[in-house]
């Protein structure tokens, strides 16, 4: 298999997993503004929609949009178990999150990424990701992971959207449970090595 990734945007969630489960595959980096290949293809030639992730599977069909590939990848790997059989209603709760984090978490993030966005306009978005996180930190309280004990795909996501705010001026101390939350996740091997893949942290000496 391979992915097309851009360094720490949501594509970084299905590097996690694909690490995760131990997938064989190879890394494809895309700049998503010029939508050009690292040997200088025509990225739109791969994904019309210009963005990441996509997967190409070995058979060379092409799997796009975040939450749908990391339910790919749990479900050909059921002994990872980041994801709980489909049609159980553990299923549809690391769902419900997948929805809450691509609906609710990403897309607001964008405009405080938009160089031309009006400053009024950044000043909304950031205060309503506050009112999210403060739901969000409420929701972890007293648990590790955001389903409970047990790491899933949806963890891997969130965490990915949450690390956003060290580039948008969001101090997460102000909510614990997510910034324990994240410093958990961040702390798996799968993580760190993801991470350090894509050239985010440096490995350790």
């Amino acid at each position: 298999m391979q992915l097309y990734y851009a360094p720490g945007v949501c594509s970084l969630a299905s590097h996690i997993v694909l690490r995760e489960v131990g997938a064989t595959f190879d890394l494809v980096r895309a700049d998503i503004k010029t939508h050009k290949l690292a040997d200088g293809g025509d990225f739109y030639a791969v994904n019309s929609k210009g963005s990441v992730p996509v997967l190409r599977l070995d058979d060379g069909q092409l799997l796009t949009e975040g939450p749908a590939i990391l339910q790919y990848i749990a479900d050909r790997h059921p002994a990872s178990k980041l994801a709980p059989p489909n049609g159980t209603l553990e299923r549809t709760r690391v769902q419900e999150w997948l929805n809450f984090i691509t609906s609710e978490l990403h897309k607001t993030f964008t405009p405080l990424f938009d160089q031309t966005a009006d400053p009024k306009v950044k000043e909304y978005y950031q205060k309503l990701l506050t009112r999210k996180f403060d739901w969000l930190n409420g929701s972890l309280a007293g648990k590790a992971y955001l389903t409970g004990s047990d790491f899933t795909i949806a963890d891997a996501y969130a965490f990915v959207v949450l690390n956003w705010t060290t580039f948008v001026g969001i101090d997460l101390a102000k909510w614990p449970a997510i910034q324990a939350f994240q410093g958990r996740v961040a702390a798996r091997p799968a993580v760190q090595d993801a991470m350090q893949a894509e050239g985010l942290v440096k490995k350790a000496a």
